[in-house]
């Protein structure tokens, strides 16, 4: 298996693993606009898990200058508990890393507690804060 950059022949594969994984994800996370929106950002922080041609894991990072953040984090069901997530998730560090990030944050459902405890085993902490959001447009 190895990590890389997202590129535009991954669109397709991406989109389905999104809608697999995220299947009760709400209308403005519609996996070909969250793909465009994250390409046009041009931050090389869009990156795949593949096996052979097979994409079985993704995850985005952003940075701000300020703290960093991981979003659509996601992994095959097939591959899930060996590793995938965790090297993704160590490979997104390491690009915030060498862009000087000196937090990272990320948000789970409340009622998410598997992957509570998987972002945990990787030493995230639960912090005190209320989550608050917005939709911007239509």
């Amino acid at each position: 298996m190895e990590i890389r950059s997202y590129t535009s022949a991954d669109r397709e594969q991406v989109a389905l693993l999104w809608r697999k994984t995220f299947s009760n994800s709400t209308g403005h996370n519609d996996p070909f606009s969250a793909i465009d929106r994250k390409v046009d950002a041009h931050d090389g922080l869009f990156f795949v898990a593949v096996t052979a041609t097979t994409i079985v894991g993704t995850i985005l990072a952003g940075y701000d200058g300020h703290r960093g953040w991981l979003y659509s984090v996601a992994v095959h069901k097939d591959y899930r508990r060996q590793g995938v997530g965790s090297l993704m998730v160590r490979h997104a560090e390491s690009a915030l890393v060498q862009l000087g990030c000196p937090k990272l944050n990320l948000q789970v459902r409340a009622n998410n507690s598997s992957v509570t405890a998987f972002y945990q085993s990787l030493g995230f902490e639960p912090e005190e804060r209320i989550s608050m959001g917005k939709l911007l447009g239509d």
